[in-house]
């Protein structure tokens, strides 16, 4: 793997509240190289937002990282001042958010806003800003980019107003782009273009995108590698076609096989038992043990970090030697 052009390590967000600390994330550790992308998946809840959140320097208060450390090119950023955070945002680092109504200023056209950003970052002439910004809405899928570059976001839809965000957090051509739930709101062929302007990216400026997102879909079809997260911690890390077609931990296991297939016909979908654990309540060990088929006594009291498992790597003590010998194989997401 090439040298990481964003490294988190060990990194931990609490919470405060009346009753205590609620811990959000637990010790995420994930890397990206220059020109890849990573696949963050997991259900609502599991710390993928937070993860980003956290990479651009937004996290909702009263969160607040309390351990670890965040490095974009080799520069620790987790602990910057704001206005320091401020400049990296948009030159260095993109972010596209899942609700383009409050990623857009109402009060000023779309046009106004890729401008000022590309002016702030580039220090490009007036003229060269407007032709690029009516060029990045026609690369997103703005229909008469020439004639909508002066419309405000209301003038938008939905899912309009989805694209000039990417757009947005493209046009500085920064060097990693937090992506949450890209293609939110869009149909099939526009999420197509999306993926193809991210694709564009990594394959000509080297940029990184961390893509966060509940579509395995669009995960299959943009990622190289895939992290997994369960109750703020990342359960299995690896390749995307290793991750889709032979999963190592039992929870990836259970999403992977609750897709539909094309080529087996079944006559109910396979479902994970449960839900997941509340941030006050998450038990002992692996957290994800109450919810397991294959759980044994080592799950319930001491916790797995990430170990080389089938083709990945998984937090799971199925695949540790000093495992209890009654542990069973992990069932495949296929059968």
């Amino acid at each position: 793997m090439k040298e990481p052009l964003l490294d988190i390590q060990e990194l931990s967000v609490e919470f405060p509240t009346r009753r205590g600390l609620l811990k959000a994330l637990d010790r995420v550790s994930l890397s990206l190289a220059p020109g890849e992308v990573l696949g963050v998946v997991g259900e609502s809840g599991a710390g993928k937002s937070l993860t980003g959140a956290a990479v651009i320097g937004l996290l909702p208060p009263p969160g607040r990282i309390s351990g670890g450390q965040i490095l974009l090119q080799g520069e620790r950023i987790d602990n910057l001042p704001p206005e320091r955070m401020r400049r990296i945002r948009g030159r260095r680092i993109g972010a596209i958010f899942q609700d383009p109504l409050t990623a857009l200023n109402p009060l000023y056209s779309v046009g106004r806003q890729l401008v000022e950003t590309m002016q702030t970052h580039l220090r490009l002439p007036d003229g060269e800003t407007r032709r690029r910004a009516i060029d990045w809405l026609q690369r997103v899928g703005i229909p008469a980019a020439e004639q909508r570059i002066d419309a405000y976001p209301h003038e938008f839809s939905g899912g309009m107003r989805q694209r000039v965000v990417i757009a947005l957090a493209l046009c500085a051509e920064p060097r990693l782009v937090i992506a949450d739930e890209p293609t939110t709101a869009l149909d099939v062929s526009i999420q197509a273009q999306v993926i193809e302007v991210l694709k564009g990216l990594t394959r000509e400026h080297g940029t990184a995108v961390m893509l966060i997102t509940h579509d395995m879909g669009v995960i299959a079809e943009t990622a190289d590698r895939v992290a997994v997260m369960y109750a703020g911690r990342v359960i299995e890390v690896g390749p995307v076609r290793e991750i889709v077609q032979t999963p190592s931990h039992p929870y990836t296991v259970g999403l992977m096989g609750s897709i539909p297939s094309l080529e087996t016909r079944v006559e109910r979908l396979r479902q994970i038992d449960g839900a997941m654990p509340r941030l006050n309540a998450i038990p002992p060990g692996c957290p994800f043990n109450p919810r397991c088929p294959n759980v044994f006594e080592r799950c319930r009291v001491e916790r797995p970090e990430l170990m080389p498992a089938l083709a990945t790597q998984a937090a799971c003590w199925l695949y540790d030697a000093a495992s209890l010998p009654a542990a069973s194989p992990v069932p495949s997401a296929h059968a």
